[in-house]
């Protein structure tokens, strides 16, 4: 059978027999075109027929105006038995319905009601020559039927807190995991599985003729096929259905007969049907449950939240047709796995779980320790299997036992050869102990030995065969006073001291040693506290380094990476330890001659231990200082100051001089204050090395080995471990500074706190530095120091308290009020005696009272005048101005009195 398709329309064509071989697809073409005629007429006519008698004589255009609210069930239904004669499926009669015009809402309208007319006929059976469309096997989702049902519990197999949990307890029900022993519905139909109502079943005929049928179990037990009728399958299992369909078929598909058929039959289950299962006794959630026929005793119980604490998980009964048909013992499953005990249910059946038989506890070194339910005459040996046996740490030979007698409580003991033969009783509590935290041989040596640890004793042991074993002392091992730390029988301990030298020389004889003897060589750094020197100041790696005899200073420099460029090798000295009784001594200064090339010298210093070495620096030694000039001149940018004198006119004369365009009255110097951070000596020759390596990685992608051994150095002064006590000083010197200023700030309540820069300008006379060089206007040069000359300017800047704070042009020989008003005039609150002016080069001059007069001071170029506030006007309050009324009353009054004594 193939299948074309045309326009999103399929049809079906079936090649079967010789004629297949024959055909072409001409024959095919024609075919698929007279199919359509006909299809498209047979349409057209069920329409017709179907509709109202108005309707039924309108011309074909009109088909598009069907109302399906007005059609019948039994007019749909005849349209839809059309259709199938003409081999239409559902989909195929929408598809032809779109094609006529029919407008969507109405072809929606007649999907729902075909749809409805569907699940409604013959009770829900479903039998079609069209096309197949089987879905996968559906069964009840077992996660929905306990979630919202079975209460969350924290606890779900322990009563009371520190109680052994109940094995098993927990297969069914778990806050945290839930196991649903689902049954898998896509494997084979079990051909003795046995048909009830409402089981699906797909049968396929196939061979000579071909057809299909889909059919469900009736509730009385019958199939009904499509002009065959009802088939009694009901309690038969699928072969025996199978049998009986294939006979009553064979009436209508003679193929199915004799020795040699041409015809043949499937049977297969479709959707399985559900059955009610009844849940009693002692269960979390007992009742009655609609489950898959294919469910069993395990999927019931998980449905139901599994056996509460006080069912059996041993003796759980089946019952069928008020027979008890099966008896299920949950820990064959859970200890041998056998899951021939999972039953599968049918119909009504019921699962009777009752309160549990006996039950013993076991505790200590189990796998397992649990409660266990036993049966009658089960033994030790059987508990001890459902605890999983033993642990590694167990101890195996005797286990205790609590029993319950009849009044009170006994303790027996069961030994490892009576397990099997000792019969548990309910309320038993086994307790397995553990081996004791103790060695039976164990003798241990420590210290400076090769190997030290844990020996096995042997009687007859000696202190040197023990070293022996420990591959003897080592080269620090102090063998003068060796300690013996011995028990007693009573666990009490003494110290034994030994000379090892003296047993070694056959001077004193061997020591024989004792079960859990341990055995302590000291060393003889042990002794004494650790020695080591110590290096500062001008060398690569200032540090602390460990102390060797006889190590000299060179030594030790050494060591430190060598001396730094700014080293004084005239100006080394050790700083050693005073022994002085007295206490007036601290330390005794002892200066060290040592070589700039650090080489052999005749009368070398020794150091001993703690001995502090300092390199000085040399006298006036300090990297590059550089000064800037920017602006208007011929060469501006970063000079080197050459030596302590050099001034600004020597940077103007450097730099060429000043360009024609040049304003000296406005040129500022803008210098450091002692608040900023500068980059130290140490992090600008940081800063050069990386740098240079950077450069010696990209230039070189293979360098040569003094190249390379030049990338190790600088790699292990950047990245190595070095002394941060210049950075800590140099940081600790500017913390100082700024903490004193902010207590002399704070200690006055009217000084204004002040304002920490790290730069500030200083104003010059830049015209008298150009005239007398050298003179007292010609400031000396300072590390980053940066003079500025700005070009001519022309403007004058307003700003303050004015009317509209604005930049004017600057006027040759316009005093300051002009100014003013060119910004309007002063504000209302412009406090006017206070006006002052910025000149460019950095310099304020403010405003003078003379006579009651305000002189104001001259403008320049670049100039920006600035007009204080007042501040805020403070209005006066209802209280303070009946306060000052009733005083001006009081003092009216009082001079009234006078003048009337008089």
């Amino acid at each position: 059978m193939g299948f074309l398709y045309l326009s999103n329309w399929p049809y079906r064509v079936s090649l079967v027999g010789e004629g297949a071989k024959l055909c072409k697809i001409d024959n095919i073409t024609s075919m698929i075109l007279s199919k359509f005629l006909i299809l498209n007429r047979l349409f057209i006519i069920g329409v017709l027929a179907i509709l109202p008698l108005g309707l039924s004589a309108q011309s074909l255009g009109d088909i598009s105006a069907i109302k399906v609210d007005d059609l019948s069930d039994q007019q749909i239904q005849v349209l839809m038995n059309r259709a199938a004669e003409a081999g239409l499926s559902e989909e195929e009669l929408l598809q032809m319905a779109q094609l006529r015009g029919v407008p969507d809402s109405e072809i929606d309208k007649l999907k729902d009601r075909l749809a409805g007319m569907v699940i409604g006929l013959d009770g829900g059976q479903k039998s079609s020559s069209a096309s197949s469309k089987r879905s996968p096997r559906r069964q009840i989702g077992f996660n929905e039927i306990a979630r919202g049902i079975i209460p969350e519990e924290a606890e779900t197999a322990t009563a009371v807190s520190g109680e052994e949990p109940i094995f098993g307890l927990d297969l069914f029900y778990n806050k945290d995991r839930r196991l649903t022993f689902e049954p898998n519905l896509n494997m084979a139909t079990p051909r003795n599985y046995i048909l009830g109502p409402g089981d699906e079943l797909y049968i396929d005929v196939y061979g000579q003729s071909e057809q299909f049928y889909e059919a469900s179990v009736t509730p009385e037990g019958q199939v009904i096929l499509d002009n065959i009728g009802p088939i009694n399958v009901s309690g038969l299992s699928l072969d025996e259905a199978t049998a009986v369909i294939k006979n009553r078929l064979s009436a209508f598909y003679t193929g199915m007969r004799g020795s040699q058929p041409n015809t043949f039959l499937q049977v297969n289950l479709g959707n399985v049907r559900t059955i009610k299962v009844n849940l009693i006794g002692e269960v979390r959630l007992p009742g009655t449950f609609t489950l898959s026929a294919f469910s069993t005793v395990f999927n019931a119980l998980y449905a139901a939240g599994g056996p509460n604490r006080n069912g059996t998980l041993r003796k759980i009964k089946l019952i069928r047709r008020n027979k008890e048909i099966a008896e299920i013992d949950i820990y064959d499953f859970l200890i041998n796995g056998n899951p021939s005990l999972n039953v599968t249910l049918q119909d009504q059946d019921v699962i009777m779980v009752q309160p549990y038989l006996e039950r013993v506890t076991v505790s200590g070194a189990v796998k397992r320790p649990r409660i266990f339910e036993i049966m009658p005459g089960e033994s030790f040996a059987d508990i001890l299997t459902y605890a999983g046996g033993f642990t590694d740490n167990a101890y195996r030979e005797r286990v205790g036992v609590t029993r319950m007698t009849d009044t009170e409580k006994a303790v027996s003991d069961i030994y490892d050869e009576q397990f099997s033969i000792f019969l548990a009783k309910g309320g038993d509590r086994y307790q397995v102990g553990e081996v004791l935290d103790r060695y039976t041989n164990r003798i241990q040596i420590k210290g400076s030995v090769y190997r030290p640890g844990n020996y096995a004793f042997q009687e007859g042991l000696t202190l040197l065969g023990l070293i022996r074993k420990a591959d003897g002392v080592s080269g620090e091992a102090y063998k003068k006073r060796i300690n013996i730390l011995r028990t007693n029988e009573d666990l009490s301990t003494k110290m034994l001291q030994i000379d090892l030298e003296a047993i070694e020389d056959g001077r004193s004889p061997d020591v024989l040693l004792q079960k859990e003897d341990v055995v302590q060589v000291p060393s003889v750094y042990q002794l004494s506290e650790e020695y080591y020197v110590k290096v500062s100041g001008e060398v690569l790696f200032p540090g602390t380094y460990p102390f060797s005899r006889e190590m000299t200073a060179e030594d030790l420099i050494l060591m430190a990476g060598g001396l730094k460029e700014a080293a004084s090798v005239d100006d080394v000295e050790i700083a050693r330890r005073s022994t002085d009784p007295d206490g007036k001594e601290y330390s005794s200064i002892i200066p060290v001659p040592i070589g700039q090339d650090l080489g052999l010298s005749e009368n070398p210093v020794s150091l001993v231990p703690f001995d502090h070495l300092t390199v000085r620096r040399k006298t006036n030694f300090s990297l590059e200082r550089m000064a800037s000039i920017e602006g208007q001149v011929k060469a501006p940018g970063t000079f080197a100051i050459r030596d302590a004198e050099e001034r600004i006119s020597d940077l103007i004369e450097r730099a060429g001089g000043l360009t024609a365009f040049a304003y000296p009255e406005g040129a500022t110097l803008i210098r450091r204050t002692e608040f900023y951070q500068t980059a130290s000596e140490n992090i600008r020759k940081e800063r050069n090395l990386l740098n240079l390596l950077e450069r010696l990685n990209r230039e070189n992608a293979e360098p040569t080995e003094s190249q390379k051994q030049m990338i190790d150095r600088i790699n292990a002064y950047l990245f190595g471990e070095r002394d941060s006590s210049q950075y800590d000083r140099e940081e600790s010197v500017i913390n100082a500074r700024r903490t004193l200023l902010n207590e002399i700030s704070a200690s006055k309540d009217e000084v204004i706190p002040i304002k920490i820069k790290e730069t500030e300008a200083i104003a010059i006379n830049l015209e008298e530095i150009i005239r007398n060089p050298g003179s007292k206007f010609d400031l000396i040069l300072e590390e980053g120091d940066i003079l500025s000359v700005p070009r001519q300017l022309q403007t004058v800047r307003l700003r303050g308290d004015v009317i509209y704070p604005t930049t004017v042009r600057h006027e040759p020989y316009r005093l300051l009020p002009y100014y003013i008003n060119r910004a309007g005039g002063f504000d209302s609150r412009a406090k006017r005696k206070r006006t002052y002016v910025v000149y460019a080069n950095g310099e304020v001059a403010r405003t003078k009272n003379f006579l009651f007069f305000n002189v104001y001071p001259h403008v320049e170029p670049g100039s920006e005048i600035i007009v204080p506030t007042k501040g805020p006007r403070i209005p006066i309050r209802p209280g303070d101005l009946v306060g000052l009324t009733t005083g001006l009353a009081t003092i009216a009054l009082v001079i009234t009195q006078i003048l009337n004594n008089r």
